[in-house]
């Protein structure tokens, strides 16, 4: 089984740390690869910056087009559905799977995220997915996501901070983490919080593996149907379905 990961940011470090983390949540004989466009932005925080990650992504998932599954690491879940018109195999977004296995384990759950740009698409998000009604808030740290790659930032006390707030005034029982580039502090972040602490790129790795094993795909029916055959102008034209 192999299990596609694509940050659909261009920081490669971010990329590394993903692809680490993927492993680890992998189970033995699973290959994870983990890779990022070579355009777009180095961090995607907000609407603005989704729109123009969306055709690295894209492109990133055609070049793989024989793995078994794919994760889609960003939190906003940036071209997911998009992604998923791309390939009959799964594909998962990390945001969607640690909301789905927090409801699981919590009765309630808080979003620790970075900026309060990003707050608003994870609301929608959760209200797309039926989850709203579970989550007791979504928190922004105001860490800048690039600041968790910078030794020094004080990034990771700012995020442990705004954990025990979403405990003391929530009412939270546990913290999913609302950034990929956060991956590797959710271990150490549970022993401290005492409650669970989803990381989004585990939960989706391992919510992939299960979706393979039990021979599920995606649906091509309607709405996930692949692209219909166009041509596609300048440079756009590496992504048409043509």
């Amino acid at each position: 089984m192999r299990i596609h990961v694509v940050n659909p940011n261009t920081t490669r470090s971010m990329t590394l740390k993903i692809g680490a983390a993927a492993k680890a949540a992998a189970s033995p004989g699973v290959e994870v690869t983990a890779v990022n466009p070579n355009f777009g932005p180095p961090s995607i925080e907000g609407y603005f910056d989704e729109a123009f990650s969306v055709p690295g992504l894209i492109e990133e998932i055609g070049k793989a087009g024989d793995a078994d599954a794919f994760v889609v690491a960003c939190f906003d879940d940036t071209g997911l559905d998009a992604a998923r018109c791309a390939t009959e195999a799964p594909v998962l977004g990390i945001g969607e799977a640690a909301f789905h296995l927090a409801s699981l384990i919590a009765a309630k759950f808080s979003v620790v995220t970075t900026l309060s740009r990003s707050i608003a698409p994870i609301e929608h998000n959760l209200a797309k997915y039926g989850l709203s009604v579970r989550c007791a808030r979504v928190r922004a740290a105001e860490v800048p996501v690039l600041a968790l790659e910078e030794a020094g930032s004080g990034a990771r006390s700012v995020i442990e901070q705004e954990i025990e707030r979403a405990l003391a005034e929530d009412g939270a029982e546990a913290i999913v983490l609302g950034c990929a580039g956060m991956t590797d502090l959710a271990r150490d972040l549970e022993r401290k919080a005492g409650v669970p602490v989803l990381d989004g790129v585990a939960c989706a790795v391992s919510l992939a593996e299960s979706m393979v094993r039990l021979g599920l795909r995606t649906s091509k029916r309607r709405t996930y149907a692949p692209p219909l055959a166009k041509p596609y102008a300048g440079e756009f034209k590496r992504f048409s379905p043509t």
